[in-house]
């Protein structure tokens, strides 16, 4: 799990009295699985906890622990390093890009998996990307198409016989694709 160092703990502590309204702090990852990933660490106020997330009490304070985040926290390391200007609290998390999926992951980090190591290499070769804006009820996965593949004129051939094929055989549970990207821009099509 995440391992939080004790000159962070005592930071995080010290923090925590300046603030009349937080129950202590959540600890979670935005963009989890892919390469925007980003590990965050906030105070947890009244209607911030969810029933989902895992509750660890440290001796100064307790933390939350964001339920969707736990895969990819693992083996994370917050800490607490002084200086000069006073000093600097770093969150490393290894596992924060590179998701550790399996069939009982959530369907957006199993999507995200296929598209950042399997689809994205293969489109990178003309400078495009896509990624997952969301799914929808009826298991569509609404994505978005960037760089050499925004305006590019073959992006319908990418969409149904690349990226939708590729899912799909991964994926059988998955009703299709949907793009939402604005392909008027052709300022960086490949073709």
């Amino acid at each position: 799990m995440v391992t939080i160092t004790e000159s962070a703990q005592d930071y995080l502590a010290e923090l925590l009295t300046k603030q009349e309204d937080a129950l202590g702090v959540r600890v979670f990852i935005n963009q989890p699985g892919t390469p925007r990933a980003e590990t965050c660490i906030a105070y947890c106020r009244e209607g911030d906890v969810v029933d989902e997330d895992e509750v660890h009490e440290f001796e100064k304070f307790t933390a939350w622990f964001e339920g969707r985040s736990l895969p990819f926290l693992e083996d994370a390391l917050v800490d607490y390093s002084k200086d000069r200007m006073g000093g600097q609290l770093t969150i490393k998390a290894p596992n924060a890009k590179m998701p550790r999926v399996d069939e009982n992951s959530p369907m957006e980090d199993r999507i995200n998996y296929v598209l950042y190591n399997e689809v994205n290499p293969a489109l990178a070769a003309h400078g495009g990307e896509v990624s997952l804006v969301e799914i929808t009820e009826d298991n569509f996965a609404v994505l978005r198409f960037g760089g050499g593949c925004q305006g590019c004129s073959a992006v319908d051939q990418t969409l149904k016989g690349g990226v939708e094929k590729t899912l799909l055989e991964q994926l059988p549970q998955l009703a299709g694709v949907r793009d939402m990207t604005d392909h008027t821009d052709k300022s960086q099509a490949y073709y």
